[in-house]
Formats: structure tokens, C-alpha cells, sequence
């Protein structure tokens, strides 16, 4: 019988693989799946604060900077001045940055599709309930550290 950790590095693994077609995908589309995270979230928040985004995607506020940057670079992403503080900057996505992201989502799909199609529907059943569980249990162990730190 495999231990847990043996289970935990295969799903590692597969991860890394899955991330790794779905990123060389992408990018032959013109946005890696790093930048489309940025593009992604500015398309469904809408225009926010770089600090927003860095909050909201758990990077540090340099590396939201230096993304922002080379989208801005890019015309995929502007910013503007923020109305309610002179200092800070509202980021949104341009129409550039919204056809750029919707062209990389197809071949996201597509090697998703690709790689599900192993599994027969019963198969896919099982493995969405044990990966609830194991969000769950994520959650939890998480949620549980939170409130041991603030005791």
C-alpha cells in the first residue's frame, strides 16, 4: 500500500506537469500562465490597486509591480491615477489584454480536456469527491493554524 506521501509527490508531480503544457500552451498563444493570472483577475475584480492584486494572488508587492510592468509594457494592462489617493494607481485590463487572455484559454482547455479524457466519467466523479476532501481538509488544517497563531 502507497504511504500518503508517496500519493502527495505523485499529485506534486502531476501538477507540475499539467502546469508546465498548460504554460508552453499558452505562451505560444503570447501570455504565459503566470501573466494570465494578472489578467485573469484584473478581467473578472475589475480596476484595482496593485496592492489589491498582490493581496489578493498572495505575491509580494515587488513581484505585482514587475508583472504590472511588463503588461504595461505589453498594452495589455493600464494604469491610472486613483481619484481617492494621488499616490496610488488603479491598474485595469486593456481590450488588448482581454483578447490576448480569452486566445490563451483555448489551448488551457484544450490540454485540460486532453489529459481528463484518461478518465472515464465515474472515474472523474471519484477523483472531484476525493479532491474536495482534500481542499476541505486543507481548509481546515489552515483555518486551524490561523486560530492557534492569534491564541
Amino acid at each position: 500500500m502507497k504511504s500518503h506521501f508517496e500519493v502527495s509527490e505523485k499529485l506534486f508531480e502531476l501538477y507540475h506537469r499539467v502546469h508546465k503544457l498548460i504554460n508552453e500552451s499558452m505562451t505560444e498563444e503570447g501570455v504565459s500562465l503566470a501573466r494570465s493570472k494578472f489578467l485573469f483577475f484584473l478581467s473578472k475584480l475589475g480596476p484595482c490597486r496593485s496592492t489589491d492584486i498582490a493581496d489578493a494572488l498572495s505575491f509580494a508587492p515587488r513581484t505585482v509591480t514587475e508583472a504590472i510592468d511588463g503588461l504595461e509594457r505589453d498594452k495589455l494592462v493600464e494604469r491610472k491615477p486613483d481619484p481617492a489617493d494621488r499616490r496610488a494607481k488603479i491598474v485595469s485590463i486593456t481590450q488588448t489584454g482581454r483578447q490576448v487572455l480569452e486566445a490563451a484559454e483555448t489551448p488551457r482547455k484544450q490540454v485540460l480536456e486532453e489529459i481528463f479524457s484518461a478518465l472515464d466519467d465515474q472515474q472523474l466523479d471519484q477523483l472531484q469527491s476525493i479532491v474536495n476532501s482534500l481542499v476541505r481538509k486543507a481548509d481546515d488544517i489552515r483555518l486551524r493554524r490561523e486560530d492557534e497563531k492569534k491564541h
